[in-house]
């Protein structure tokens, strides 16, 4: 891993995300928590519940990236299939987790589960022969083999989840942002901030267009690790609007 940036990819895995049917709720809390951290989402991927699709798309990001982080596909029906998934990319057999069993089995027993439901309820124990269990404080684990972090759909598990592994993980710096806005159009300042991206190359500065109150205006957004760096191209920024005739508007 880079000293610099440690980096990630998040696959969003399931037909319901692709239908429309659910809307993800996981993708800008996993990559806020995991910047906190010095881990940087560079990539993300909704994916079908596919064997050949999710197989071929992890063992193409998980030598890419530092981390790949899944969601979704580890409950306890017919179509949760990313625990073989994850055990077919590895090369490994799918097994009985009895740590993760006996866990289902107590709660089985708490709620008076049928024998049919616990059954199903299982299929949540199979992980990956020599998979690393990620601890919850809602529902089953998820798992971790090598880079690949399997972790659940339903986002208070997912949260639980993160929540947990997120300190362990080897991260960079932080990324930080600082924003500016102006009443300006972007293609009013466009040849103003590639020349000041020119001179920023350690600094990401992006342009996004909002209307308020009737007038279009452009808030521009700096990100980068150093946060000296970061004042300076905001000073930079604010001089730029200014010399385009308008005032700068702090944004958060």
């Amino acid at each position: 891993m880079s000293a610099e940036s440690v980096t990630a990819c998040v696959l969003l895995i399931g037909n319901e995300l692709l239908s429309g049917r659910t809307q993800d709720a996981n993708l800008a809390h996993l990559a806020t928590t995991l910047n906190e951290v010095g881990v940087s989402v560079r990539e993300a991927r909704v994916i079908p519940d596919v064997p050949e699709v999710i197989v071929s798309t992890l063992n193409e990001v998980r030598q890419r990236f530092d981390y790949v982080f899944t969601t979704g596909g580890i409950g306890p029906t017919h179509d949760d299939i990313t625990a073989e998934c994850v055990a077919q990319a590895f090369a490994v057999p799918l097994i009985m987790n009895e740590e993760i069993a006996e866990t289902i089995r107590g709660y089985a027993k708490v709620r008076g589960m049928s024998e049919a439901v616990l059954a199903a309820s299982l299929r949540m124990a199979r992980v990956p022969e020599g998979a690393c269990l990620l601890p919850t404080d809602v529902g089953a684990p998820g798992f971790a083999m090598g880079n690949v972090h399997v972790m659940a759909g339903i986002p208070a598990v997912m949260q639980s989840m993160i929540s947990k592994l997120a300190p362990t993980l080897a991260g960079a710096r932080p990324v930080r942002s600082r924003s500016v806005g102006a009443y300006l159009g972007e293609s009013t300042i466009a040849d103003a901030l590639t020349a000041l991206q020119n001179a920023f190359t350690d600094v990401d500065l992006g342009s996004y267009p909002f209307s308020e109150d009737g007038r279009y205006g452009t808030t521009l957004v700096a990100r980068g690790t150093d946060e000296a760096r970061l004042e300076a191209v905001a000073a930079a920024l604010r001089t730029l609007i200014i010399d385009h005739g308008a005032e700068p508007l702090e944004r958060s």
